[in-house]
C-alpha cells in the first residue's frame, strides 16, 4: 500500500467513529418538528386573524397575493426570526444551475444616532435584485443586461438556516429577468401547478366530484454514497467530477447482496441521526432510512408533500446531508454513478394528485374497474406517457444519467408505464371490449401460525420501468440523484393537465351527443387507451426482446443525452408549453442550451481529468513498477517474470497510446455548433475516455500495491 493511502488508513483509525463532533439529539423529534420555519402555526400566533386570513387564501387556493398585508407580514417574520439568532435574510431561490443560490442582507439599518435598528420591511420581503447575467440563462439575458429580480413564493414557508456563524432567514422566491422571463427552476414549476389544477379540477367536476382544486404530490426518495474525506481528498476525479474516472473493482463489491437493508453501521448511523434532527427542525418529514444495494450506499425518504414543497425540501435534504457528512469527516457523493461496476444512484418521484377534499385520484379502491374517476385519471396518464415520452426522458437527460441508465436497478432509456398484473389486465380487457371486473387482492399466508397473513397489494413493483404504478401513485424511477427535480414534476404536471383536458373534451362531447356520463366515460377511456395502450410494460425492461418489442411499437429508445436533447424543441414540445403558460418558445430554448452548454461542459472537466491523471498519477507509477521489475530480473528471470514484466509493458504502451488519441481527438473536437460538438463528445470523446480507464484500470491489478497512487475500490466502499 502506498504511503499516502496508508496514511490516510491510519488517520481513519485513529480519530475513531465519533470524530471529535458530538450531534445535539432530542430524541422527543415531536419537540423540535418545524421550529425553524414560519409555518402555519406560526403565522396564526403572530399574524393579525385577517391578515392570517388573506394569507393563508393565497397559500391555499393560489389566490393573488393581497400585497397590502406584506408590512405586516414581514415585520412578524422578522421578529420570529431574531428570537432565533437571525441577523440577516436572504431570498433563497433556484437557478438554471441545478443548484440553489442566496444573497444575505442584514436586517441592520443605522439611524441618524449613531445607533441602530432591525427592520424588515414589507417590500423586501417581496422582492428581491440579485445579478441576473452571471447565472446561466441560456441566451435570455447577455452579460451586460444584468438587472434579475426574486419574488416570494408564499406556497413555501420562510424558513431559519442556523451555522456557527449565526443564524439566516431564508425566503423561498421565484427569479425573473428584467423582461419577465423565468430564469429559474421554480417559477415553470409553480405554472405547471396551476395548469394542472385548472385541468384536474375541470375533470373531476365533471366527473361528479365537489372538489375545489386539484394539485400535485410527490415524495422523493434520495439515494447517495458516503466515504470517508480523507479518500475523498485524494482522488483528483471525485473533487472534480464527482466520479471516479478510474478504479478496478473491488473484491467484495455488492455481490454478496449483503448491504441491502443491512445492519447500519454506527458512524453512518450518527450521520443520518443528525442530518435527521436538522431536517424536522425544517419541517422535512423524513421517514425512512436504510442501506441501499451497492457497498457505501444510502437512501433516506420523506413522507408525500404537495410538489412544489417536496422539490424545495429535496435541494435542503441535499444541502444539509453535505453539511453533516463534512461535520462526520464523511463525503457525500450525489453523482448518479461515482463508481463503475456496482448500482448508481437515483431520485426515485413518487408522483399522484390530490383534490380539496383530501382524496388522492390515484387511489384505485377494492374495485378499481367500477373506479370512473381512477380509471378516467388513470388512462389519462397512460395517454400523457406514451404522447410525451420523449418530455420524460428530456427531463432526466444530463450526463451523469447516462452511466446509470439502463442496468443495476436503474430503469432502460426507453419510456414505458408498468401498472402491475390487476390492473394491466383491466386495461387490456377494456381494450379488447371484454367486460372488466376486480379480483380479490386477498392475502399472503406464510405457512406459520404465529406469523400474520400479509395483505396483498394491487401490483407487484418493477425496478425496471421508468414510470411504475406502485399502489395509489406512479413512480418515475429514471431520475438522477443529483439533478433537480423541478424539471421533471413540472413536465409530468404539464403533460398530465394536456391529458387531463383532452378527456375532460372528448367526454364533454360525448356527454353532448346524448351519451350519459358514464357511457361517454367509459368510451373515452376505451378508445384512449386503444391508441395509447402501446407504452404499457409489465415485464423485465432490460431484456433484449424489450429492446425489440419497444421498437416495434414505435417507442422511442434515446440512449444518451445529445439523443434526447435533438427532440427538446420538436414542435409539439413548444406548442405544450405555450399553450398551458409554462414556459414560452424563448424560455425553452434558453434551458435547451443550457442543457447543451452543461452536458459539454460536464464532459470537457472529465475528459481532461482524465487525461492528466493517466498521464501524471497513473502512467509514473506503472513506468515505475516496470522499472522495478526491470531491475529484479538483471541478474536473473524466469518465462513467468519476462511475461509478467511483457505485460505491464504493452498495457503502458497502449495506455500512452490512447493518451495520444485522446490528445488529438481534442484537438479536432472544438464545433460551433453546440449540439454537434455534443454529439461529438458523445461518440468520439467519451469511447476513448472510457479506453483510458480500461488499460490503467488493468494496471492498477498489476501494478505494485505499495506503489498504486490512489484510493482503491476495496479501500473507499467498504468503510467500517
Amino acid at each position: 500500500m502506498s504511503d499516502l493511502r496508508q496514511q490516510i488508513g491510519r488517520t481513519i483509525a485513529s480519530r475513531g467513529q465519533a470524530n471529535n463532533y458530538q450531534p445535539e439529539i432530542n430524541k422527543d423529534v415531536t419537540e423540535i418538528y418545524g421550529n425553524y420555519v414560519f409555518n402555519e402555526k406560526i403565522m396564526r400566533q403572530r399574524l393579525p386573524k385577517e391578515v392570517y386570513k388573506k394569507l393563508k387564501k393565497t397559500i391555499t387556493n393560489h389566490e393573488p397575493l393581497d400585497h397590502s398585508i406584506a408590512e405586516i407580514v414581514a415585520s412578524a417574520m422578522k421578529d420570529w426570526a431574531t428570537e432565533l439568532g437571525a441577523s440577516h435574510y436572504t431570498h433563497w431561490f433556484q437557478p438554471l444551475t441545478g443548484a440553489t443560490a442566496e444573497k444575505h442582507d442584514a436586517f441592520l439599518v443605522p439611524d441618524e444616532n449613531g445607533t441602530a435598528i432591525q427592520q424588515f420591511s414589507g417590500s423586501a420581503l417581496i422582492q428581491g435584485e440579485p445579478d441576473a447575467s452571471s447565472f446561466p440563462s441560456g441566451g435570455i439575458r447577455a452579460t451586460f443586461e444584468a438587472r434579475g429580480y426574486t419574488a416570494w413564493d408564499p406556497t413555501s414557508p420562510a424558513f431559519i438556516r442556523k451555522s456557527e456563524a449565526g443564524a439566516t432567514l431564508f425566503i423561498p422566491t421565484a427569479f425573473c429577468s428584467y423582461t419577465g422571463e423565468a430564469l429559474d427552476k421554480k417559477t415553470p414549476l409553480l405554472r405547471s401547478e396551476a395548469a394542472l389544477t385548472k385541468a384536474g379540477t375541470r375533470l373531476v367536476r365533471i366527473l361528479g366530484s365537489t372538489a375545489t382544486s386539484v394539485q400535485s404530490t410527490a415524495g422523493l426518495e434520495q439515494e447517495y454514497f458516503l466515504i470517508d474525506m480523507e479518500y475523498y481528498n485524494a482522488r483528483p476525479d471525485l473533487i472534480a467530477t464527482g466520479r471516479t474516472l478510474f478504479g478496478a473493482p473491488s473484491y467484495k463489491g455488492q455481490s454478496m447482496e449483503d448491504h441491502y437493508f443491512g445492519a447500519i453501521k454506527s458512524r453512518i448511523l450518527a450521520f443520518m441521526e443528525d442530518t435527521e434532527q436538522y431536517l424536522y427542525k425544517l419541517g422535512i418529514p423524513i421517514k425512512t432510512r436504510h442501506n441501499e444495494v451497492a457497498p457505501a450506499q444510502y437512501e433516506v425518504a420523506p413522507i408525500f408533500e404537495h410538489a412544489n414543497m417536496a422539490v424545495d425540501h429535496n435541494m435542503l435534504v441535499m444541502e444539509v446531508m453535505r453539511e453533516k457528512a463534512a461535520k462526520h469527516k464523511l463525503k457525500i457523493l450525489l453523482h448518479e454513478k461515482p463508481f463503475a461496476g456496482i448500482n448508481g444512484s437515483g431520485k426515485h418521484c413518487n408522483w399522484s394528485m390530490s383534490d380539496s377534499l383530501g382524496n388522492n385520484l390515484l387511489e384505485p379502491g377494492k374495485t378499481p374497474h367500477d373506479n370512473l374517476q381512477f380509471l378516467v385519471v388513470l388512462t389519462a396518464i397512460i395517454r400523457a406517457v406514451d404522447k410525451y415520452a420523449k418530455l420524460l426522458r428530456i427531463s432526466v437527460a444530463h450526463a451523469g444519467n447516462d452511466h446509470r441508465l439502463g442496468a443495476n436497478e436503474a430503469p432502460p432509456a426507453i419510456i414505458s408505464a408498468y401498472l402491475g398484473d390487476e390492473l394491466g389486465r383491466i386495461v387490456e380487457e377494456l381494450v379488447a371490449g371484454v367486460k372488466t371486473s376486480s379480483r380479490a387482492k386477498g392475502n399472503i399466508q406464510l405457512g406459520s401460525l404465529v406469523l400474520p397473513s400479509l395483505p396483498k397489494d394491487n401490483t407487484d413493483r418493477n425496478r425496471t420501468s421508468p414510470f411504475a404504478f406502485t399502489g395509489n401513485k406512479f413512480e418515475f424511477r429514471a431520475l438522477g440523484a443529483s439533478q433537480h427535480v423541478a424539471v421533471p414534476v413540472t413536465f409530468i404536471n404539464t403533460i398530465v393537465a394536456d391529458s387531463l383536458d383532452y378527456v375532460s373534451d372528448q367526454i364533454e362531447a360525448a356527454m353532448k351527443g346524448g351519451a350519459s356520463l358514464s357511457d361517454a366515460a367509459d368510451k373515452v377511456v376505451k378508445e384512449t387507451l386503444k391508441v395509447h395502450h402501446r407504452v404499457v410494460f409489465n415485464g423485465d425492461g432490460y431484456s433484449e426482446d424489450w429492446q425489440n418489442e419497444a421498437a416495434k411499437r414505435g417507442l422511442l429508445n434515446l440512449k444518451t443525452t445529445p439523443d434526447a436533447l435533438v427532440k427538446m424543441m420538436d414542435q409539439d414540445v413548444v406548442d405544450l408549453f405555450e399553450r398551458y403558460k409554462v414556459l414560452s418558445k424563448g424560455e425553452l430554448e434558453a434551458r435547451y442550451n443550457i442543457k447543451v452548454e452543461t452536458y459539454i461542459k460536464a464532459l470537457d472537466i472529465e475528459v481532461n481529468a482524465t487525461r492528466d491523471m493517466a498521464r501524471t498519477i497513473i502512467l509514473p507509477a506503472a513506468l515505475k513498477y516496470q522499472g522495478q521489475l526491470a531491475a529484479a530480473m538483471a541478474g536473473y528471470s524466469s518465462v513467468p517474470q519476462k511475461q509478467l514484466l511483457e505485460k505491464v509493458g504493452k498495457t503502458t504502451d497502449a495506455l500512452m497510446g490512447t493518451i495520444a488519441e485522446l490528445d488529438h481527438a481534442l484537438e479536432k473536437g472544438h464545433h460551433k455548433d453546440a449540439l454537434h460538438h455534443a454529439q461529438y463528445t458523445k461518440d468520439k470523446l467519451v469511447p476513448l475516455m472510457a479506453a483510458v480507464r480500461t488499460q490503467a484500470d488493468q494496471l492498477e491489478l498489476l501494478v505494485a500495491d505499495e506503489l498504486w497512487p490512489l484510493p482503491k475500490y476495496r479501500e473507499m466502499l467498504l468503510l467500517s
